[in-house]
């Protein structure tokens, strides 16, 4: 099995994104793998899978479990690690990737069906295995996992798995996003940028929760109301979030930027600075953001 490189898709800057800003799955009647484990359980993005798989592999192992919501031995895999994650206290770490919702990182691995599980350390896949597995076969796999890396990666296997420590307002700030509390979050984050202008993930936690909290006020009919008029301002505004929101990234530069070709004016800077500040809510590399700054230049000028 090849190393799983990732791949670039809309990683939205500052060190949280807008899927991690919706509500996380838990279990109970919803067929999803709980994220109990706590801190050694992650849900896994296009956007955070270098920090939480590759690089984070090289300092305990990474257990990573791709599952579908679709298949109800997925969740009773999924809660099964969870409870030997927590019960390890830090030795290793769990990682989770949905396969419906980020499948291109599911492409990464390869995998013919669901659930698979893969074991990366030091970057580097180094077992794995498909199917539902009882218990005690877990335990004995997972020992054997951490028996293979002893003493080959940086973390300390402690409960300390990870020695950095957090500032206690900026834990009650992820706490509050984790809880789904928008408005909490937005003020603990805004408090951070108070104190600290340049601290990088309060900078973009308040710009995306900011839009987060806007968007999902729109009126679900606004992309349609938008098409009906195409050289209103604000509908347009308002659908471009939606879009956004919908994952529809491209579709929303494209619609601001063929409305700034007929505007004029101050209507024409409006319509520039929503772009500009949608685009800011991704990584810059992005491959939808290069290009639509580019269409945006070609626009203008």
């Amino acid at each position: 099995m090849t190393r799983p490189r990732p791949s670039v898709g809309p990683a939205l800057a500052g060190a949280v994104d807008l899927s991690a800003l919706k509500q996380r799955p838990t279990t109970g009647g919803g067929g999803s793998p709980s994220t109990a484990g706590g801190p050694h359980a992650t849900e896994v993005t296009e956007t955070n899978f270098e920090a939480e798989v590759l690089v984070r592999s090289g300092q305990v192992p990474v257990v990573v479990l791709l599952w579908s919501p679709r298949s109800d031995s997925s969740a009773a895999l999924g809660d099964a690690l969870s409870d030997l994650a927590a019960a390890d206290n830090g030795k290793w770490s769990l990682a989770l990737v949905n396969v419906d919702t980020t499948p291109r990182v599911a492409q990464m691995f390869g995998i013919q069906g669901v659930p698979t599980v893969v074991a990366l350390a030091g970057g580097q896949p180094i077992a794995s295995f498909q199917g539902a597995q009882p218990a005690d076969e877990l335990r004995r796999w997972v020992d054997s996992l951490l028996e293979a890396t002893a003493g080959k990666l940086t973390g300390s296997g402690a409960g300390d798995d990870d020695s950095e420590q957090v500032d206690p307002e900026l834990a009650a700030a992820r706490a509050h996003l984790d809880e789904g509390d928008l408005d909490a979050a937005a003020a603990a984050y805004q408090a951070i940028l108070d104190a600290q202008p340049s601290h990088a993930e309060a900078k973009g936690a308040v710009r995306q929760i900011a839009f987060l909290q806007r968007a999902t006020a729109q009126n679900p009919d606004a992309v349609a109301a938008a098409d009906a008029a195409p050289d209103d301002i604000e509908a347009a505004f308002a659908a471009a979030d939606a879009e956004i929101l919908a994952q529809n990234v491209s579709a929303a530069f494209d619609r601001l930027i063929a409305l700034i070709k007929r505007t004029a004016g101050d209507d024409r800077t409006a319509v520039r600075t929503r772009l500009v500040e949608l685009f800011d809510l991704f990584d810059p590399a992005d491959p939808e953001v290069v290009a639509g700054r580019r269409n945006l230049a070609n626009a203008l000028y």
